[in-house]
């Protein structure tokens, strides 16, 4: 896997949990992510979601994605445009549901990384790299050969549909 995913870094605090990427009552009107996108974040800024572009990448601090397990607080990112999200660390099950539905979870040190500025990720067989405008790279944490087959394949379901030995149940 080489992939490269550049944006403009959109920049969250500490324990963003999956409430306030969004919100229950949210949820209890539909777990549509297109429906949702629109209310992304909105317990953190009213106005967020509506300020989101195409390729903005989410940058936060300690223990992302905290909180439920539905994978609304995921596909809801990837429904906004966002194919990429940087913390300083994740819950496990966030992080888990990213790799399932095909968003990139890169663990590094976000400290120093301002909104707005442009940011490059960049994932290959060298490791994981966040180089900044400046050309300074941070490392990331690498991700795991089969975790980026996984990424590759646009998830879990595309890598078992589409991968090595699954046979589709004849009619």
């Amino acid at each position: 896997m080489s992939r490269v995913v550049t944006g403009r870094a959109r920049v969250l605090g500490d324990a963003v949990n999956t409430d306030y990427i969004i919100a229950s009552s949210r949820k209890r009107e539909s777990l549509d992510p297109e429906d949702l996108r629109h209310f992304l974040l909105e317990a953190v800024d009213p106005h967020f979601a509506a300020s989101v572009r195409e390729g903005d990448i989410l940058v936060a601090g300690e223990a992302f994605g905290t909180g439920s397990a539905m994978e609304v607080a995921v596909t809801v990112v990837q429904a906004a445009g966002i194919e990429a999200v940087v913390a300083r660390s994740f819950s496990r099950t966030w992080f888990r549901n990213a790799i399932n539905n095909g968003l990139l979870p890169v663990e590094c040190d976000t400290r120093g990384v301002t909104e707005g500025e442009r940011i490059r990720i960049e994932v290959d067989e060298r490791g994981t790299r966040v180089v900044d405008e400046a050309g300074r790279a941070r490392p990331a944490r690498p991700l795991d050969p089969f975790v980026r087959s996984v990424l590759d394949a646009g998830g879990l379901v595309p890598f078992l549909r589409d991968g090595p030995g699954f046979e589709s149940p004849t009619p």
